[in-house]
């Protein structure tokens, strides 16, 4: 039973925990992953032995709450970006030990869209590799002729690297921290200057208050790690009947 509305993540996982407790058990779900559930209504029941249900209880819970309120965050970020369907929300690395993968999956739940699961994946070059390299344009060069094919993301700290970064053939070119009105700069430079070709990800101290008028500046998307790390399980009973 629901206390507070949410968007549901992990029947997968609440199915996995019952079945290697006692494979006899039954669950019937009344919500799918995804779906949005109100205060008060029942989002599963499950039948069998009160031992084995008694015996799972807790663990399924864990993962039903936790991942419904990874989603849950996720959700409301969204909306509150109040942005086209181009404009995304993503997540990042900052998850539970033994969960990423889990809580990835809670953010698509929630609307949202996945960055990198590893290192990998793709390049994220960042401010102890540009120092290590020498610089933004050898850190590009030096993992193009690591791995051509993979994505190469640059993080930035202002416009001079920003440019950089763009002109060194990055993909991705992370803005951290930028002001809104060096976000607008950054659009109108990359538009300009380098035909529109990298993706400009907005990231640092961005919440629900803030990720609408970081939207309207006109970057491709917004990466939190609060969705992930910051997450608040949302509040769940088991009733015995």
């Amino acid at each position: 039973v629901l206390v507070g509305d949410c968007t549901v993540c992990g029947t997968i996982y609440v199915n996995e925990v019952f079945r290697q407790v006692d494979p006899l058990l039954r669950l019937e779900w009344h919500a799918g992953d995804g779906d949005e559930v109100k205060a008060g209504e029942v989002i599963f029941r499950v039948r069998g032995k009160a031992r084995s249900i008694l015996t799972a209880e807790r663990c399924s819970l864990n993962f039903l709450q936790t991942l419904s309120g990874t989603a849950t965050a996720t959700r409301k970020f969204v909306r509150e970006a109040g942005a086209g369907t181009n404009f995304k929300i993503l997540d990042t690395r900052k998850t539970i030990p033994g969960l990423r993968i889990a809580q990835k999956y809670a953010v698509l739940c929630g609307g949202g869209h996945n960055h990198r699961l590893g290192l990998w994946d793709a390049f994220l070059i960042k401010e102890n590799h540009i120092a290590a390299c020498g610089g933004i344009s050898a850190a590009v060069k030096k993992a193009r002729s690591l791995a051509p094919s993979k994505r190469v993301e640059v993080e930035t700290e202002n416009i001079e690297e920003f440019r950089e970064a763009v002109g060194a053939g990055a993909d991705i070119v992370m803005l951290d921290d930028f002001s809104l009105e060096d976000m607008r700069k950054a659009v109108e430079i990359n538009k300009k200057e380098f035909g529109g070709r990298a993706m400009l990800e907005a990231s640092g101290m961005i919440s629900r208050d803030t990720i609408k008028a970081v939207a309207a500046t006109g970057v491709d998307c917004v990466s939190s790690g609060s969705l992930t790390k910051h997450v608040r399980a949302v509040d769940l009973s088991l009733r015995y009947e």
